[in-house]
């Protein structure tokens, strides 16, 4: 597996969004000639049969110059929803121990966070054994 190289120089400021199993990184980073991009990520979360777990990651990276089209459309978008179907989540797939996180300011990169999810996630599968108790 390929290490990622990270430079702590390239990320500006960051924000983290946790919504259930999909964690939502907002990350403002610099160009090689000092001028500003945003990056969006997705890092979903998914079980294997084993009970293992690995995560899927999508990346969106955008540029002041689309700025104003893509908050246009996103508005647009997000409006025609919220007009049609409203606030109440509908789908049957859905989590039922979602639950709607505030944004989260943090210093954390993505490879941190989940790090950090694979610590809770083993503490939770963890079965604490009183030999007292046999």
């Amino acid at each position: 597996m390929e290490e990622k190289k990270y430079n702590a120089a390239d990320d500006i400021y960051s924000k983290i969004l946790r919504a259930g199993r999909r964690t939502y990184f907002f990350d403002v980073r610099s160009t090689k000639a000092g001028d500003y991009y945003l990056t969006i990520s997705e890092s979903k979360k998914f079980t294997n049969e084993d009970g293992s777990f690995y995560f899927k990651k999508h990346k969106i990276y955008l540029y002041k110059e689309d700025f104003e089209g893509f908050t246009d459309l996103l508005n647009e978008m997000t409006k025609y929803i919220l007009d049609e179907k409203g606030l109440e989540v509908i789908s049957e797939i859905h989590q039922k121990d979602f639950k709607k996180e505030e944004y989260v300011e943090s210093d954390l990169t993505e490879d941190k966070v989940e790090k950090e999810v694979e610590k809770e996630v083993e503490k939770e599968n963890f079965t604490d054994v009183d030999f007292d108790d046999i």
